[in-house]
This record gives C-alpha cells, structure tokens and sequence, in this order.
C-alpha cells in the first residue's frame, strides 16, 4: 500500500505540464473526517474537522472515533488568520493558546503552490470508478518540508504529504460535506476565555502538522 502511494506522489511530481501559470483555487467550507498516517505504516490520528474557508478557522478533534493504541488524542482550534491556536483539554476544562509559527495545514492550497500535474485516479472510461485531481506541490517556509496536494476539479482536498527529513506524513479527507454543522465548534471555549500565549520556545515552529510529529 505505501509503496503505491509513494509511486503515485512520484508520478505526480515528476509528470511534465504545461499549467505553471494556474493560480491555487481555495477549499470550500467543509465538515468530515481526516487520518494522519506515517509512510511507515503508523496511524497518528483519526478524527472530525470543521472548517470556515472564509474565516481561516479549524477545529480538528482526533481519537474520538476509530481509536487506536498508536494514535494521539488531540483536540485543535486554529485561527490562521490571527496567528494563534488553542489546544483543547474538554475532560479536565482546560486549554493552553499558542502561537503559529506557520500557518500552512492540509486543508487549503498555498498561494505560491505549484500546480504540477492533472492525474485521474481509478478508470476514467468508467462512470463512477475515477476521481480527476489537480496535483500542487511546493515547500512549507522556514522548514525542511515539501508537500504534495491533491485536490478535486472542485477544490476539495482529497490528500496530502508532506515530505520531512524524519519521515513523511499523509493527510486523508474523508466523507467530506460542504458545510459547517456545527459552528458552535469554531469558537473559543468559556473555559478557555483569558488564556494566556504561552511563550514559544527558540527554534520551535508550531503548525498544524507539527502537532503530529
């Protein structure tokens, strides 16, 4: 199975095209579920996600469903338009806020991304067997990482892997609807109110991605 992931992200990032000049179109609102695996075979979260295009805002609750012994139970609210991100403790009524260092995450494609190739998964010729996805690539700043995003002819994202020096990571979408169920989820907690930024430690980038390293 990883080896046929790896020879597709291959394929996708060495295809030729003529559509450099394609600007990055930008993920509706959404509601689903994501998986986070290693390409050493390592579930590190499975989990809801809301998501506000508009407001850059992301709720991500992982191992609350389909848990298991090696994935982490994290629950995330991202505000990437201010810079800030809170991480959320519901059992025990509290929170710590922080600082983004980096505001990339697998949701949404980059305004620098390059669009690298158009790849049909499955078999075109047959109704209902084939997905046409547009493949964009590119590097997250200030770190070793480079990703490969693919998305429908729509704009909603099906995958992507990021590429680090330790080890890759691929973000699945699934089950995706395009609407915010509950918006309730996007905003701050009560008991998260007054919170102080906790202060970042030198060389330490937060993202999202890096809450699963």
């Amino acid at each position: 199975m990883y080896a046929a992931v790896t020879l597709f992200v291959f394929v996708c990032l060495t295809a030729i095209t003529h559509a450099d000049h394609h600007q990055p179109c930008h993920s509706p609102n959404m509601t689903g579920f994501m998986s986070v695996m290693t390409m050493k075979g390592e579930v590190k979260a499975y989990g809801a996600f809301t998501y506000d295009s508009m407001g850059k805002k992301l709720r991500f609750r992982s191992n609350e469903s389909h848990p298991t012994n090696e994935s982490v139970g994290l629950d995330l609210l991202m505000f990437f338009d201010e810079g800030i991100f809170y991480e959320i403790d519901s059992k025990n009524q509290s929170c710590e806020k922080k600082t983004l260092q980096c505001t990339m995450h697998p949701l949404d494609i980059p305004d620098d991304a390059k669009l690298t190739s158009t790849v049909n998964t499955g078999s075109p010729s047959i109704e209902g067997e084939g997905l046409k996805v547009n493949v964009w690539t590119g590097s997250m700043p200030g770190q070793k990482v480079k990703y490969s995003i693919s998305v429908t002819m729509g704009c909603l994202p099906v995958s992507t892997l990021y590429f680090c020096e330790s080890t890759s990571f691929l973000f699945s979408m699934m089950e995706v609807e395009l609407e915010i169920k509950d918006p309730d989820l996007l905003t701050v907690p009560s008991f998260c109110m007054g919170v102080s930024v906790e202060e970042t430690p030198e060389g330490t980038v937060n993202s999202f991605l890096n809450e699963f390293m």
